[in-house]
């Protein structure tokens, strides 16, 4: 989400009505979430100016580990270095941290390109922003589900109940700190990431969302005691043990 809104706000900058725009202190901490957007909170360090150029070895972009050629164009400025600067400081300060590590397998690779594409200036603002938009896609969609085998039918669904959730084992990225609770397209989807996890033994799909409209589920160690709830299922894998319970 973060990056995503973060190529957004680069968008804009690049195709601004003043002309593109170079954020010169460019820093995580220049950078504020609003209402789920990535926001600017100052503005000082901001310029419209395009570096002067006769030749293109007048145009060099330097980074502490990097540095890219960039053509001069035939008015005497350095053609998109300020959309350049802007896109690998998004990669050095944020795509780098963020984008490898909290993926689906399936969509990592996809993730990799970017990274590695924007990390070598091989993508502009507007490539990186497609390549982000077809990643939300799939994410949102499910697609990158398919051909995958089914999980769902190794749990007893019971329609009409829900586990207790209470403080149990942990897992990685949770959005809960108490427990294992993550973001899944569907019931089987998260029966496959259960399967995955030596600890889980139940789940169950609740209704809160994530920012992309997806359920968070509920991963649990064991069948723990179960109440009636009209609007909920809970799933528990045929080999756990549920002893009275049922």
């Amino acid at each position: 989400q973060i990056c995503l809104s973060l190529v957004k706000l680069l968008f804009y900058l690049a195709h601004s009505p003043l002309g593109s725009i170079v954020l010169l202190d460019f820093q995580p901490r220049q950078f504020v979430m609003v209402d789920g957007n990535l926001k600017v909170t100052d503005m000082d360090d901001a310029s419209t100016e395009e570096l002067s150029c006769k030749e293109d070895n007048d145009c060099t972009l330097d980074f502490p580990t990097k540095s890219f050629p960039v053509k001069c164009s035939a008015v005497g400025k350095c053609e998109g270095i300020n959309e350049k600067k802007n896109l690998f400081n998004a990669y050095r300060y944020f795509f780098t941290y963020l984008l490898p590590h909290s993926a689906p397998l399936a969509l990592r690779p996809f993730l990799s390109d970017i990274l590695n594409a924007t990390g070598d200036l091989r993508y502009g603002i507007n490539e990186t922003l497609k390549a982000f938009e077809k990643v939300l896609h799939l994410y949102k969609s499910g697609l990158y589900l398919q051909k995958r085998p089914l999980h769902l039918k190794d749990y007893i669904s019971l329609k009409g109940f829900r586990a207790v959730e209470e403080p149990d084992y942990k897992c990685w990225p949770s959005y809960s700190h108490l427990g294992c609770l993550l973001s899944v397209h569907s019931a089987e989807e998260a029966a496959a990431i259960c399967n995955s996890q030596s600890q889980c033994q139940s789940f169950i799909v609740t209704e809160r969302r994530t920012w992309t409209g997806r359920p968070l589920a509920s991963f649990q160690s064991s069948p723990t005691d179960i109440i009636p709830d009209a609007n909920a299922v809970v799933y528990i894998k045929r080999s756990a043990s549920l002893g009275e319970r049922l």
